[in-house]
């Protein structure tokens, strides 16, 4: 029942706002978080099965900025829902997507395809970079993306994070974080999904996570992505659209403030 009515939500959610015409999320976090994941996890729940879309392209794993849109009917490939993601290049020790740019990525400065450089970062000069962004190229929610199965995040990554949760917070837009691989993480998770709130090992995670990035406990959502299934399962979904949900309504927030 809770499914219904939230995957009814999200396929059906418009912005009030006429002059945008979708939600814009963009994710980021550390290597192997599972950002592309998540993405597809969204696809498949959306269309009522494990789908792999265009966008296993491993775009985002060479630094491309990319938009991925999401088809709301099967077999209807001119209709997508009114929310869109973007995943930029994992944050990583010493290396990855610089601070710098992903600031830039949240103003709409950075134009569709741009190839990110690490030990380059975006100028106003670069035919990549967007002088005027509309209210639709801008970042709406700031999604942090971290692996509860994960090993402990290097310093230098946290301050990354730390920086562009700062630019985030200065230009109001809301923030909130998932924890991936939760059935990885807690054998009472894996052996049954519905013990997600029940798991004190998972409450630890969240208190760690919460400590870690800056991010209130309960703006953190527990979700498992899909990635040896071949069906659509309900608990599955279950977490997926509750963090879904919640990332439209802070973006369609951010979006009646502009």
């Amino acid at each position: 029942l809770y499914n219904a009515r939230d995957l009814q939500y999200v396929k059906e959610y418009k912005p009030g706002n006429k002059d945008i015409k979708h939600v814009r999320i963009l994710l980021y976090g550390p290597n192997g978080a599972g950002k592309s994941s998540f993405i597809k996890s969204v696809s498949s729940v959306i269309r009522g099965r494990v789908t792999t879309p265009a966008l296993t392209s491993d775009k985002s794993y060479s630094g491309t900025y990319e938009t991925f849109k999401i088809r709301e009917e099967e077999g209807n490939p001119e209709s997508f829902c009114h929310f869109v993601f973007n995943d930029v290049m994992d944050l990583k020790d010493g290396d990855g997507i610089s601070s710098d740019d992903i600031k830039l990525t949240l103003k709409g400065h950075v134009k569709e395809g741009y190839q990110f450089k690490p030990s380059s970062p975006l100028s106003d000069d670069d035919p990549g970079y967007n002088p005027r962004p509309s209210a639709d190229d801008q970042v709406h929610v700031l999604v942090c993306v971290l692996s509860a199965n994960s090993a402990e995040i290097p310093d230098s990554v946290l301050k990354k994070m730390a920086d562009i949760r700062e630019a985030a917070s200065e230009l109001g837009i809301p923030q909130m974080a998932i924890g991936t691989n939760i059935d990885s993480a807690c054998p009472e998770t894996k052996k049954d999904l519905k013990n997600v709130y029940k798991s004190q090992n998972l409450k630890k995670k969240v208190k760690d996570f919460s400590a870690a990035v800056g991010v209130p406990e309960n703006y953190i959502f527990p979700v498992k992505n899909y990635s040896d299934e071949t069906n659509i399962n309900d608990d599955v979904d279950t977490l997926i659209l509750s963090a879904l949900r919640q990332m439209i309504n802070l973006g369609d927030d951010f979006i009646y403030k502009m």
